[in-house]
């Protein structure tokens, strides 16, 4: 499934599944990849002034860091040493289940983490039209569904929606 993904775009993804993985998540969900484009960037949106940092504030991902530090231990420097290349791209694959075709997995080398169903739409919705999926692509899978709490995240972290759904060029609703 990552043929028509852009190595942005691939990236984004690759590092969601990372921080679902890191996470102990039973799945990838789509806050996560939310802050996977966040903190990838696949685009130069001017609109999109989130920012990784601001976005973690808001998303539980479990509280490791915190926890081996009061031991004296940086799990960034952790991961520096032992991850080396698991996050390249072309290591990591979208796969869909043959026998149950709504079940989509992120597969690499730290691991094997399913799509929840809002993440699933994501990427199914940017990869709806032909053509590269892009990182603006993603925004637009992430800003279709309104039940899957992208568009209030990035409020909260204060964003300007409707501006960036503009320079996206993302097609609104009252549109169609």
């Amino acid at each position: 499934m990552f043929d028509r993904f852009t190595e942005g775009a691939r990236r984004a993804v690759v590092r969601a599944g990372i921080l679902a993985l890191d996470a102990h998540r039973a799945t990838l969900d789509a806050d996560l990849l939310l802050l996977g484009v966040a903190e990838v960037r696949p685009f130069s949106l001017s609109s999109f002034t989130a920012s990784g940092a601001g976005l973690r504030a808001r998303i539980d991902l479990g509280d490791a860091r915190a926890l081996l530090a009061t031991l004296g231990i940086d799990l960034d420097e952790v991961h520096r040493r032992t991850r080396a290349g698991t996050d390249a791209p072309d290591q990591w694959a979208l796969r869909r289940s043959r026998l149950r075709p709504l079940r989509v997995a992120l597969d690499g080398p730290l691991g094997t983490i399913p799509l929840a169903m809002h993440a699933r739409k994501v990427i199914e919705v940017a990869m709806w039209k032909p053509g590269p999926v892009t990182g603006e692509r993603l925004l637009w899978g992430l800003l279709a569904d309104g039940a899957n709490g992208a568009g209030r995240l990035l409020r909260e972290a204060g964003v300007d929606v409707a501006a960036l759904v503009r320079e996206a060029g993302i097609p609104s609703r009252r549109a169609a």
